[in-house]
């Protein structure tokens, strides 16, 4: 397996993704969409989730395929950007045909940003506004680190943030992640520098420091309270997925963030996976193909979470470090 050329989600052909951000607020909104409707799962592995329209993702419910999927920050108020999307998608005549209507279709997870410094003081939710934002900005290259629904995250010991990453397999399939890293655990060894996920780097991508020489056994205690940690992800491929397959290509995903991510999957997270599939390429060996896929995105999703707190960057009023201030 090789990076693709961006080393984003979005080399995964046909598929954009776009940030928004508030600096006063620290929260923003990411969105992910396609040229065309999707295939789409979902795999929640967390205590604390906070979703919407997640139901419609089971294999045997009639909605085949969505038209956007969005990360947001601001706990549950966040889950009102999905307002935003689904009103930029219908002035775009997109969405679920019924009748003369059309009801975009707009899955999303939220994270718990909320006690990170910002200006939660709002009178409307500015999510939704964020949300239509978001969309709007939607392309092949976007921002990582302090960006969209990154822009005010936090870990156990240092600043979270939006990461991404990309590869090949040698069947030409396309496999990309993407998350927004809140997490109660930690992206990093102990104290030192080194990422979790060193094993699975591509070059230098999150600092090519390589493994740290002792992991610690330590039992954990947690930094945050209930509810206030989350990382939300998406992985996608260009694959030709069912539903069922795509939902066991986000379960083998979770792998990327128990590597990447120490501890994860905790009571206290609401860990969740999207998957996304744009159907362009055909499996010629299901079985072969689907092990590969849901090992890519097991990797791809590791080295997205490193790649998250590598890039997050210094702003005023940080609660936190981040790795460069830290580290770099």
């Amino acid at each position: 397996m090789r990076p693709g050329r961006r080393n984003l989600i979005t080399d995964v052909p046909g598929l954009l993704v776009g940030n928004a951000e508030d600096a006063g607020l620290r929260s923003g909104v990411t969105v992910l969409t396609a040229e065309r409707p999707f295939v789409a799962a979902v795999q929640v592995m967390g205590g604390s989730p906070g979703t919407r329209e997640t139901d419609l993702l089971a294999p045997d419910r009639m909605v085949e395929r969505v038209d956007a999927l969005f990360l947001s920050g601001g706990s549950a108020f966040g889950l009102d950007a999905g307002t935003g999307v689904m009103a930029a998608l219908r002035e775009a005549g997109r969405g679920f045909p019924v009748g003369p209507v059309r009801v975009p279709i707009v899955p999303g997870a939220i994270l718990f940003d909320l006690l990170n410094g910002g200006d939660k003081d709002w009178r409307d939710s500015p999510y939704p506004a964020l949300g239509r934002a978001a969309f709007l900005a939607a392309a092949d290259v976007f921002a990582l680190g302090t960006a969209g629904a990154g822009f005010g995250t936090m870990t156990g010991n240092l600043k979270g943030g939006l990461g991404s990453a990309s590869c090949t397999l040698p069947s030409g399939v396309t496999v990309g992640a993407l998350v927004a890293v809140n997490a109660l655990g930690s992206a990093t060894v102990g104290e030192g520098p080194q990422f979790w996920a060193a094993p699975f780097e591509e070059g230098a991508e999150f600092g090519g420091l390589g493994p740290a020489p002792a992991i610690p056994q330590d039992a954990p205690l947690p930094r945050k309270r209930l509810g206030e940690a989350t990382t939300i992800a998406i992985v996608a491929t260009d694959a030709a997925l069912t539903k069922a397959q795509a939902q066991r290509m986000a379960v083998a995903a979770h792998d990327g963030m128990a590597r990447a991510l120490v501890p994860s999957h905790t009571p206290l997270d609401g860990d969740l996976v999207f998957a996304a599939a744009t159907g362009a390429r055909p499996l010629a060996d299901p079985t072969t193909e689907g092990f590969q896929i849901g090992h890519a995105a097991a990797t791809c999703l590791a080295r997205a979470i490193a790649r998250a707190v590598f890039l997050a960057r210094p702003m005023p009023g940080d609660l936190q470090p981040c790795w460069a201030s830290r580290f770099g």
